[in-house]
């Protein structure tokens, strides 16, 4: 029988042996208003401590107040209290506070913990208890709730981890900084992400969780910076621009190969970062670089002097690689150059490098139509078949190939768009050129859905799902729209059943018992006017307030009375979610947990609703998921779609805001208000970030206003404050600071925005 589970034949043989008749005991938990009725199926009274504590009947009573939501026939806390027997009054009431605590914040996470976390009694000493319970808090928010368990599975490494400390440092305290030092590098933008390998796939850099190498804080620190630092440097100073995966194939050990290969290149790229980077080279220096080196062989030493040259690159790596493989020499790695996985970077670059590519066609067709338009006369508006782009090479020191490519078009230079010199220096960073064939634009710009050349995919999608939507979008740096550019399509969300929706009403009973409450009371607030000069009722506390003046001798109110005044909610909400790759797991789970309850709190108050997800990718597939529109019932159907919304793209919110904003202004209401969910800012692969991605957004909520709608913001991205604020405004928009808080936190949000 595992160990967290009570089996109903488990339980029924209890219930049979016990001498304890199933009478109910009513239970009051102090601090809080809650009666528990619970058989007595933990056995007889004798069962207490050894060492003067609680028995196991008291430990599992209280244990069951605690964990309550998550108790069935099938989950218990049974062997917990059990378990707890055996240790002092003192442990106990600190593993039960703990409890507590922690079904605060999610009463799974504190089921979990009873089942996990009584070992650690022992283990862990009471000055270091709580700080193990906010680690595991920490975890449950940032990381979800198996980050949580798995902490406590693996209650040795965290042992560990805490003995090193004051001096160890976490992924999760210096992200912030180790994310503003590679934004603040040249290249294109790296995410951070923590994992058990250290390397990058040109896209995310992968970096320890914990760091506790030195007894001394700064120098982990410092290691964490290097490492991240070092990383980058792959991207930036041409790494993966030799093919190390067919570099290294026809070796007799291809592994031996490729980690010769990464030894070669962590000395070119240390030479590098010394030159360019003096701070960092100085870090460096201190972590047995391989540039100080002077017991190597005389070969590797010839190595170190040609890869430290100015003009050295990773083909120089690649072709000293095969003059030192026979050599029976390999130095040790370095602390901070960690592993490269050749076959997953090749296949992140070979789709981001053609990503670039037709992106980039189709920026130069828009950008030469914009051209022709805006010019000054019939002679300057030659065809467009005469007149080609080119690049020209300008030196530039800051760039790591020493130039920089200036636009042309037949022979002017241009200034092109933000987002054709991203995609301009992404491609050079990646081939350390721009081939001709890239210049070549798009013909025709870009194609309505349905014409031109289309990847079948994209056409038996379209063919699937029906009407495509075309929308324009605003470029900033152009100042102008860009027309006819977003297509959008509307897609049905899978309907199969699922038991997702009976289980968050039953994990989240109590709150939705609250909801129910506050959304009844705001309806019933609708009709009850105070102070009025005539009225139904009496109002009690204006009654006060007038004889308390009369006393004093000051003016009498005459606003006395409560007059009854039905108040026709006319509101319709549309309900934007967020359906993009990055919501993947736990926020994913929150999400959809938060629209069950607030689906619920709605169906009390009468409001007609909608719910759409959005996700896409590019400006040829923004997709639109109808999860519920107002016409449909809060029925099976539209709870089903909601348990299986599902990560799907990237987030371009400007053509998703403008067609939802077109479909709320068509419903007669009074009210109509869009409510956004999301994670984190705008994006899209095809340059539709930054400032782009933002200034378009704020564009279509402009529009929004302009037919009658309210728009509002509800975020869990904590760096939201830099950029909603110039979306939506100081006060459209709140930031929930804790992805576990999302389920309590939207429909009291929606409460206050609609009251």
């Amino acid at each position: 029988m595992p160990f967290n589970i009570f089996t109903r034949s488990y339980w029924s043989s209890r219930r049979k042996k016990s001498a304890v008749k199933d009478e109910p005991v009513k239970t009051l938990h102090p601090g809080r208003n809650v009666v528990i009725r619970s058989p007595g199926r933990a056995g007889k009274n004798q069962n207490s401590s050894s060492f003067g504590g609680m028995g196991e009947r008291e430990l599992q009573l209280r244990l069951e107040l605690l964990v309550e939501p998550m108790l069935s026939a099938s989950q218990g806390v049974f062997e917990p209290a059990q378990a707890l027997v055996d240790f002092s009054l003192a442990d106990q009431e600190r593993f039960l506070a703990s409890v507590d605590k922690l079904s605060q914040t999610s009463p799974e996470l504190a089921y979990y913990f009873c089942h996990q976390a009584v070992p650690g009694l022992k283990r862990i000493d009471e000055g270091d208890w709580d700080n193990w319970i906010d680690h595991l808090l920490m975890l449950n928010t940032s990381r979800g709730l198996n980050a949580s368990i798995d902490c406590m599975q693996t209650l040795d490494a965290y042992i560990e981890s805490i003995t090193a400390a004051p001096s160890a440092v976490s992924f999760d305290e210096i992200s912030r900084v180790l994310e503003s030092i590679i934004t603040g590098l040249n290249g294109r933008i790296l995410k951070l992400e923590p994992g058990d390998d250290l390397y990058t796939d040109t896209e995310t850099i992968h970096l320890p969780e914990t760091i506790s190498t030195f007894n001394e804080r700064d120098k982990n620190f410092a290691l964490y910076k290097l490492i991240a630092v070092h990383q980058w440097a792959q991207t930036w100073f041409g790494t993966w621009r030799a093919d190390v995966e067919n570099l290294t194939v026809n070796f007799e050990d291809k592994q031996r190969a490729i980690e010769l290969f990464h030894c070669l290149e962590t000395i070119r790229l240390d030479a590098n970062i010394k030159r360019e980077l003096p701070g960092i080279g100085r870090i460096l220096a201190e972590f047995n670089s391989l540039h100080s080196a002077e017991d190597l062989p005389d070969a590797w030493l010839g190595a170190v002097k040609e890869l430290s040259k100015t003009d050295a690159t990773a083909h120089d790596s690649a072709r000293l690689l095969y003059q030192l493989y026979d050599l029976d020499y390999m130095p040790d790695s370095t602390l901070y150059q960690g592993i490269i996985n050749p076959a997953l970077t090749r296949q992140t670059m070979e789709t981001r490098i053609e990503e670039d590519r037709e992106n980039l066609k189709n920026e130069l067709a828009q950008l030469q139509k914009d051209i022709n338009e805006n010019a000054e006369s019939p002679a300057d508006n030659e065809p467009t078949e005469s007149k080609r782009f080119e690049v020209r090479e300008i030196e530039d020191d800051e760039m790591p190939d020493g130039v920089h490519y200036e636009l042309e078009l037949d022979g002017e230079t241009v200034n092109p768009p933000e987002n054709v010199q991203q995609l301009l220096d992404s491609i050079q960073q990646d081939l350390g050129q721009i081939p001709e064939d890239y210049l070549e634009p798009e013909e025709e710009g870009i194609q309505p859905p349905g014409s031109g050349d289309e990847n079948e995919e994209e056409i038996n999608l379209r063919a699937l799902d029906g009407e495509v939507f075309i929308y324009d979008e605003w470029d900033h740096s152009r100042q102008k729209y860009r027309k006819d550019w977003c297509h959008v399509r509307e897609i049905s969300v899978d309907g199969k059943p699922s038991d997702f929706v009976a289980n968050t009403l039953e994990k989240h009973r109590k709150i939705l018992k609250h909801l129910h409450r506050t959304f009844e009371a705001l309806r019933e607030e609708d009709r009850r006017i105070h102070k009025q000069p005539y009225g139904e009722d009496i109002d009690l506390d204006a009654l006060i307030a007038s004889y308390a003046d009369l006393v004093n001798g000051d003016e009498v109110n005459q606003n006395l009375f409560i007059k009854q005044r039905k108040i026709d909610r006319n509101i319709a909400v549309m309900f934007m979610i967020d359906m993009s790759a990055s919501t993947a797991g736990w926020i994913n789970e929150m999400e959809r947990e938060a629209l069950v309850l607030l689906c619920e709190s709605l169906e009390t108050l009468g409001d007609r609703y909608a719910i759409y997800g959005f996700s896409g990718l590019t400006h040829k597939r923004c997709d639109l998921y109808k999860i519920k529109d107002f016409e449909e019932t809060y029925a099976a159907p539209v709870k089903n779609r909601i348990a299986n919304i599902r990560p799907q793209d990237y987030t371009r919110m400007g053509a998703a805001i403008r067609h939802l904003s077109k479909l709320l202004s068509q419903v007669e209401a009074k009210t109509k208000i869009l409510i956004t969910l999301s994670d984190g800012r705008p994006d899209d692969r095809d340059g539709y970030r930054g400032i782009y991605g933002i200034e378009d957004t704020r564009r279509a909520l402009v529009e929004a206003k302009f037919l009658g709608i309210h728009p509002f913001c509800i975020t869990i991205d904590d760096e939201a404050m830099d950029y909603l604020q110039h979306m939506y405004g100081p006060v459209n928009f709140t930031i929930v600071d804790q992805v576990d808080k999302l389920p309590y936190k939207v429909s009291d949000i929606y409460r206050k925005i609609t009251a």
